[in-house]
């Protein structure tokens, strides 16, 4: 399967869609976001996961989070946010190249936000009722 982080035409047009960079890895604005602000944060070279990454690249994108996290803070103030990876199909992963999404979180964006990334399992959000 193709990669389209990695392909000819989206190259082309990134220069002008990132927000952040390193060395290793770069951020944008997600294309699909999920709330005001949402940020995948990629690593340049190519691999499926971020299993498969160096400790320098792992360093990089955790860097670029936190840069990323402050100019979303100034720029649209929210209230919290979610820090995610999907790693391998099974997990929901579509692109099969390492990215972090950094969804700013707004209260009231959904009803009850409790158990946040447990959420990927709808049943098992609300631990509290387990």
């Amino acid at each position: 399967m193709e990669c389209r982080y990695c392909e000819d035409e989206y190259q082309k047009s990134l220069q002008t869609r990132i927000i952040l960079e390193n060395e290793l890895a770069y951020a944008r604005y997600d294309g699909n976001p999920v709330n005001k602000g949402h940020m995948l944060i990629i690593t340049k070279r190519h691999m499926d996961n971020f299993f498969e990454t160096t400790k320098e690249e792992k360093i990089a994108l955790l860097d670029l989070v936190s840069k990323a996290k402050t100019l979303l803070d100034e720029e649209y103030h929210p209230n919290g946010y979610n820090v995610g990876m999907n790693c391998g199909t099974a997990a929901g992963q579509t692109v099969m190249h390492t990215h972090i999404h950094l969804i700013p979180r707004y209260d009231g964006d959904v009803p009850n936000p409790k158990g946040g990334v447990r959420g990927v399992i709808p049943s098992k959000q609300d631990y509290t009722k387990l």
